[in-house]
């Protein structure tokens, strides 16, 4: 059912296989996975690179897991709207703006309710986040997967079901701009540490339960990726 991976970023091959079974109906929803020792050993790769698709896959709300039971394939049934509206994001400049906008509008209340209704493990989970994001930056790799689970994370510490099944209906569409714009923002000087700080200083915020300073931070950070982006197109 699987292929042995051959390709530099494991995970995003993985990722894609899995998405590629769901598509053609091999796998199902509720349909249980293979333990991430089994699958590491049918496509010849370590189990970290099958941790760090099924972390990827689960922040796209594609698979869930559930304590005691295993990794299971949920309902997904947006990718035939998603997808297109994913590409267009890359190859139409105008769509990443609209997206920014969106992203504006829904993320920065995501980021004031959570500062007001995040528990210890939503704080933890966010740190977590930011790590992974510091270790890529020191690495010196494009960080678009740890930059989308932190805004996740976000999403998440709201408590808001709704909104966390929108983002996750739309995380193709997220993750992808997240990724183009990154490629185009890191031809600038030192963008990977401006970046990292403007997401921990939205952290922060939420930490402190600063509402005002967490929805603030949030705005400030999207708008700063706007104007670099508008500044690399010449808009």
């Amino acid at each position: 059912m699987f292929k042995p991976v051959k390709t530099r970023k494991v995970y995003e091959e993985i990722v894609q296989q899995v998405k590629d079974l769901i598509a053609n109906g091999t796998l199902r929803p509720g349909d249980r996975l293979i333990s991430e020792r089994e699958l590491a050993d049918k496509l010849r790769v370590s189990r970290a690179s099958v941790r760090e698709a099924f972390s990827v896959l689960e922040s796209m709300g594609i698979i869930e897991s559930r304590p005691g039971e295993g990794t299971f394939v949920r309902e997904t049934t947006t990718d035939s709207i998603v997808e297109p509206l994913a590409l267009m994001v890359v190859r139409d400049r105008d769509t990443g703006f609209a997206l920014l906008e969106v992203r504006k509008i829904l993320e920065a209340e995501s980021a004031a309710l959570a500062a007001t209704r995040s528990t210890e493990e939503d704080l933890q989970k966010i740190e977590d986040c930011l790590r992974e994001m510091r270790a890529e930056v020191d690495r010196g790799d494009l960080g678009d997967v740890s930059d989308y689970k932190f805004h996740y994370s976000l999403a998440e510490a709201t408590q808001n079901m709704v909104l966390v099944r929108v983002m996750s209906t739309i995380s193709d569409l997220f993750a992808q701009g997240l990724r183009s714009s990154r490629l185009r923002l890191y031809s600038l000087e030192g963008m990977p540490q401006t970046l990292l700080k403007q997401h921990i200083r939205i952290y922060e915020a939420v930490k402190q339960r600063d509402v005002q300073g967490a929805r603030q931070a949030m705005l400030d950070h999207l708008g700063f990726v706007e104007e670099k982006l508008r500044e690399i197109e010449g808009k």
